[in-house]
């Protein structure tokens, strides 16, 4: 079917973090909120479908995972990402997020370190912070118009015993690289020689533009598959997060356990009822949402990018290679922390993500959302036009 991501849905009054969370978050309820990773847009009909079709039922009990869900899942993997996944390396957790949780738990002690990629997702650092951890940073370099990792700085960071993990964001939030088979290969050798566990979050890894491809860091080999835990979800794919259901990928039988014990010592194994026939719908009937998402996405990237480039020259697009998070390097404007939310909060009416939660790499940055119909885009860019004009 034919999708209309230019339909605009009303999300207020629907206890929406994006919409009804803005006016505690940024103080001013009346901004265009570009900031939470969940889309503006409907999810896929299937998807609706199979929702409305279970609550029917009327009955809401404990559920369990029949075969065809797992099933749906390997096969979206095969076809979309060419990675043969086994369903005896699958696992459950209530969300991404979670899954790191029980992750950092099961495999680290306390004093451990977990090294992270920066700037990077800002729920990272409360993951490892909040379990005992050290957080050990291995910043990103930035070339002018992209990021690469640090291989050098890496190396020598490895080199610590108490380091036990290192969390993989891939394709990178909030940069938007999709990284090479070659770039992940050069990490995952580097992590194995000295003892260094991967842990791959890949919740991004349908939404890549054309002339990328996102290769799954455990697909790469056997040794890495075999040093390795990935997470997924369909949620971000399909704008299903307040389901809350991801597949945690463990093909090492020993991490398995593992991590198994501490899901079961914890008692968060139970699937959300919707989540599962939504999850299943998804990966069974979304193909053409989500090649159909992509193009639209990639025409809002393209019009982003026309209308700085044109209009707002003190801001430069850092362009994304996947996802449909916008890296703006804000530092032309010469503006501290203070002042850039006020011009983007008060002055434009707009609500992005503040650079520096992802790290004091982040400053001067914010990132954008431009899951939303291409009139929100225009809105927030001549808000925003209009503020640096006045200033």
């Amino acid at each position: 079917m034919k999708y209309n991501f230019d339909e605009v849905v009303e999300r207020r009054n629907t206890n929406c973090m994006k919409w009804d969370g803005v006016e505690e978050k940024f103080g001013n309820k009346d901004v265009i909120p570009m900031w939470v990773a969940d889309m503006d847009f409907k999810s896929p009909k299937p998807v609706m479908d199979a929702i409305i079709e279970r609550a029917k039922h009327g009955i809401f009990g404990y559920t369990r995972k029949p075969d065809s869900y797992d099933e749906a899942i390997i096969n979206w993997y095969k076809k979309r990402h060419n990675w043969s996944i086994d369903r005896e390396w699958l696992s459950f957790s209530p969300g991404v997020v979670a899954g790191l949780t029980i992750i950092i738990r099961a495999f680290t002690h306390l004093g451990d370190q977990v090294i992270i990629q920066t700037p990077v997702y800002y729920p990272f650092y409360d993951v490892i912070r909040n379990n005992g951890c050290t957080i050990v940073e291995n910043p990103l370099k930035f070339e002018g118009d992209k990021y690469v990792m640090d291989y050098e700085d890496l190396e020598e960071k490895v080199k610590d015993p108490r380091v036990k993990l290192l969390i993989l964001c891939s394709p990178h939030n909030p940069v938007g690289r999709v990284w090479t088979k070659e770039e992940l290969t050069k990490l995952g050798e580097i992590c194995i020689e000295n003892d260094v566990m991967v842990v791959a979050d890949e919740i991004h890894c349908d939404l890549i533009y054309k002339g990328y491809k996102h290769t799954s860091f455990a697909s790469i080999s056997d040794k890495f598959a075999q040093n390795s835990i990935t997470t997924i979800a369909p949620s971000k794919t399909f704008n299903i997060a307040g389901l809350q259901a991801s597949s945690v990928v463990i093909p090492n039988e020993k991490l398995l356990i593992q991590y198994n014990e501490i899901l079961n010592r914890h008692r968060t194994y139970h699937i959300n009822v919707f989540a599962l026939v939504a999850v299943e719908a998804a990966y069974r009937h979304g193909e053409d949402y989500v090649d159909q998402l992509m193009e639209y996405l990639e025409r809002n990237l393209n019009y982003l990018i026309d209308f700085i480039d044109k209009n707002i020259p003190q801001i430069k697009v850092i362009k994304p290679e996947g996802t449909y998070l916008i890296w703006l390097d804000c530092r032309d404007l010469g503006m501290d922390i203070n002042e850039l939310n006020d011009l983007m909060v008060n002055k434009a009416g707009v609500a992005f993500d503040d650079g520096y939660w992802f790290g004091d790499m982040g400053n001067g940055f914010m990132r954008m959302n431009i899951a939303c119909p291409r009139k929100n885009i225009e809105k927030a860019l001549n808000n925003i036009k209009e503020a640096i004009d006045n200033i």
